[in-house]
């Protein structure tokens, strides 16, 4: 199994993909098939690798990559004039078979253009979209769409639904997903035009057990293992998420200070609330695996998005995804 990552992409770049993928591959659970191809400038690649003697360079590659696509310029004209990238050509690797999955945490949208572009959406998928993973008070619930699309018509959510639906089954390993729709309230009738479309479709749509409208409440208690959303909401509510997660961990962390408290183990609680040990958020409905993950993300963040991408290859996950959708397309 070869994952392409892109060794350019995170802020402390290549230091911290090269540390992430040091983990993944010595992982005393890890995959021993498990290849890694870090897509970038080759020079500075070498140079970190040579700092690290003790990685298993029979599992590691190099394929150069000279260019770089940086936050704020336009996506898709990025995608097109920068052919020698890490994004571009990480992502070409996978559509030339040379490479199983891909895995970024360079531009969000260059990598969604880049995945568009040369993987190409799945038939039956007009929009592919981000899924990100919550934790709740039960089971983690995939949320899809993070951000991919901000505005979408009823049967877009439609298709998030199935989409994951096959990833929480495959990946999350849920044997039986619910699906829920994010709304202001629970009766079928509220909200805009949009979720109300959405719902009377949800609630007929074959192969998919869907439990109604889920509100901002729910989400926390675990009330659904897939929500749906477009994206401008799935993103408002990924960021509150994120920045809410962020505030508890600093708030637990100065009541410690403050009562004297460090003998407490709250590694736990940390880690149940760091999205770093959610790995990257997939690109859903495109014909590959891509892996989305923050500019920020540290080692250990790559390491588990690495991991989620092995997971996703293991399983077959496109393959799933393309026969639920060609099914729904012929019933």
């Amino acid at each position: 199994m070869r994952i392409a990552l892109d060794a350019m992409g995170t802020d402390g770049a290549p230091s911290s993909e090269i540390e992430g993928a040091s983990g993944a591959l010595l992982d005393a659970e890890a995959d021993p098939d498990l290849e890694i191809i870090l897509v970038g400038e080759e020079d500075r690649i070498q140079e970190e690798l040579d700092r690290r003697p003790e990685l298993p360079r029979d599992r590691l590659s190099i394929v150069d990559a000279p260019d770089r696509i940086v936050p704020g310029e336009p996506p898709a004209q990025a995608v097109r004039r920068k052919r020698s990238s890490s994004i571009v050509v990480g992502v070409q690797l996978q559509k030339q078979g040379k490479a199983d999955a891909f895995v970024s945490a360079g531009s969000t949208g260059a990598v969604m253009a880049a995945s568009l572009l040369f993987l190409r959406p799945l038939p039956g998928v007009d929009r592919p979209a981000i899924g990100t993973v919550l934790p709740t008070s039960g089971c983690p619930t995939l949320l899809l769409d993070a951000g991919a699309n901000v505005d979408c018509k009823p049967h877009h959510l439609v298709q998030f639904a199935h989409l994951g639906h096959i990833y929480a089954r495959d990946i999350l390993k849920v044997e039986r997903p619910r699906i829920g729709l994010l709304n202001i309230g629970e009766e079928p009738e509220k909200g805009n035009e949009l979720a109300v479309g959405a719902h009377k479709l949800l609630a007929t749509e074959p192969g998919l057990h869907f439990v109604g409208n889920i509100e901002g409440r729910e989400i926390i208690r675990g009330g659904c293992d897939v929500l749906v959303a477009d994206g401008f909401d799935g993103n408002l509510i990924l960021k509150f998420y994120e920045s809410v997660a962020e505030f508890i961990i600093q708030l637990l962390k100065r009541e410690l200070k403050a009562h004297h408290a460090d003998e407490l183990d709250l590694h736990e609680v940390f880690r149940f609330l760091d999205y770093a040990e959610y790995g990257g958020a997939p690109l859903l409905g495109v014909d590959g695996v891509t892996i989305i993950m923050h500019g920020s993300s540290p080692p250990r963040a790559i390491r588990n998005a690495l991991e989620v991408a092995g997971q996703a290859v293991r399983s077959s996950m496109v393959t799933d995804m393309a026969r639920e959708l060609d099914r729904g397309r012929t019933n």
